[in-house]
């Protein structure tokens, strides 16, 4: 028998990074590994990514603005999540060809 996951709590390095999330303007983009550095966690993609993914269903928090490395969207191609972030980002106006968005939306954050 498998085991039900478990929730994960927030941490302070999770709510670092959620806050940074919420300061991204619509019509631009961030990549997970300059939230996490803006966060104070330099080198910390992949915690940037696992925040995003674990986030409480009552945080509404633009996370579609949030993309892998040169502006990448890391969900695989085709797939409803896939969809659904490129959809996103077109609405707020940022270009997205073949799965990358456009490098002018390209948001600059500093270290919160």
């Amino acid at each position: 028998m498998r085991r039900a996951a478990r929730p994960i709590e927030s941490d302070p390095a999770m709510e670092a990074i959620w806050h940074v999330v919420s300061l991204i303007p619509q019509g631009q983009y961030s990549t997970y590994g300059d939230v996490a550095r803006a966060a104070g966690l330099p080198g910390r993609a992949r915690l940037a990514g696992r925040a995003l993914k674990n986030m409480p269903p009552d945080l509404h928090l633009p996370w579609h603005r949030v993309l892998g490395a040169g502006g990448r969207i890391v969900f695989p191609e085709g797939s409803r999540h896939f969809r659904e972030q490129a959809s996103r980002l077109k609405a707020e106006g940022v270009a997205v060809k073949k799965g990358k968005a456009d490098p002018a939306a390209l948001a600059v954050l500093g270290e919160m």
